[in-house]
């Protein structure tokens, strides 16, 4: 089987090997999709990679809730598991990837409408050479991350406990920039399949009995530290470490939610080389050497508490940024876990300027 297929199965026990006894415990289902699209070129770098249409198979594992716990009964009794992913990208330069992670999935209309988020680690199959395979400037590594978001309509229990489920897929694979070139690839698709219930999916759902109290919450403040290693678009320059220290305030404004404020000091050490590289290589651009390479940052920001879980969002604009290489307007994906009583959470984002990603952070810090 191998160490991959030993580390899955390890993981699928410990998320499915037992069932709640319990009237409200979860149940298991498993779905298989099918789907095919095209890449979405948001750089123009990218047409040579473009040469067909991607296909691929998508295979979810899924504990079902029923409202055992609060969190379940404020999303409407969601799912939550493992998933597989194989896409095929149609390309002799790109090759293909495999991906295996987490996913949730929550319902809407009676149950109809299933919204899927995933995220995971990937394998490409045919990554960056200088030698070999230079014109894939979209993986510059063999290991990726890799996300995806899932609409689709569903129906269960057609032919016993059977059903199927049809809809639209966006998939995204990149390294964050940890090795150049790294341009990323994402697809957007149709996809069709089926699922299966293990147990019996009429199992009651457990509801509040009385009406909820509207949450309060008074202003938090966090302080956050993010780090890692990116390389400069420069390919073989080198893996430098960068520092990306944030402070910013939130304030609940209910159960799922809250707004963020703050502002964040960018130390990007392979930045350094960059501006030097710029200064002699393209004199035109009238790059001193000396330019400072710290950046400072203005965002607001989203984060939608699920458990100790928790996904955030946010839109920044750089008010300090003298080597002017990137657009002054970032973004940043991630999710956040929170170790101990809402307080101290670690997490792991993605920032990007539009679809071009500059690092992967891994985060820890305290809401206070």
């Amino acid at each position: 089987m191998g160490k991959l297929g030993c580390i899955f199965s390890g993981l699928a026990l410990m998320v499915f090997g037992s069932v709640s006894a319990q009237e409200f415990g979860e149940t298991n289902a498993i779905e298989v999709n099918y789907f095919t699209g095209n890449v979405l070129p948001h750089s123009p770098d990218l047409y040579h990679l473009i040469s067909g249409h991607p296909t691929g198979v998508m295979l979810s594992f899924s504990k079902q809730t029923h409202g055992n716990q609060e969190w379940e009964r404020a999303y409407n009794f969601p799912d939550y598991g493992l998933f597989f992913l194989y896409q095929d990208f149609k390309n002799q330069y790109l090759g293909e990837c495999y991906a295996m992670g987490l996913h949730y999935n929550f319902y809407f209309l009676q149950r109809s409408l299933q919204f899927k988020i995933s995220e995971g680690l990937a394998m490409a199959t045919n990554p960056h050479d200088n030698e070999t395979n230079f014109k894939n400037g979209a993986f510059g590594s063999q290991f990726l991350a890799n996300s995806n978001f899932a609409l689709s309509y569903r129906k269960q229990d057609l032919i016993d406990k059977f059903g199927i489920q049809a809809g639209f897929i966006f998939t995204h694979f990149s390294n964050g920039r940890i090795k150049s070139p790294n341009s990323g690839i994402n697809t957007y698709d149709i996809y069709l399949g089926v699922n299966y219930n293990f147990d019996d999916r009429h199992q009651e759902y457990k509801t509040d009995t009385v009406a909820r109290p509207k949450f309060t919450e008074p202003i938090k403040y966090n302080f956050v530290l993010r780090s890692g290693v990116n390389e400069s678009p420069i390919i073989g320059s080198g893996q430098k470490p960068f520092y990306h220290i944030g402070f910013y305030a939130d304030k609940r404004i209910s159960r799922k939610s809250a707004l963020q404020l703050g502002t964040e000091l960018f130390l990007t050490e392979s930045f350094k080389g960059f501006i030097d590289y710029t200064s002699e290589a393209y004199p035109e651009q009238h790059v001193s050497a000396n330019t400072d390479y710290k950046r400072i940052g203005v965002f607001i920001g989203h984060e939608l508490f699920i458990n100790k879980l928790s996904l955030e969002v946010q839109l920044g604009y750089y008010v300090y940024q003298p080597f002017k290489y990137d657009i002054p307007v970032y973004d940043r994906v991630g999710a956040k876990y929170y170790i101990w009583d809402k307080k101290i959470f670690t997490g792991l984002a993605v920032k990007t300027h539009g679809f071009l990603a500059e690092a992967m952070e891994f985060s820890i810090g305290a809401r206070l």
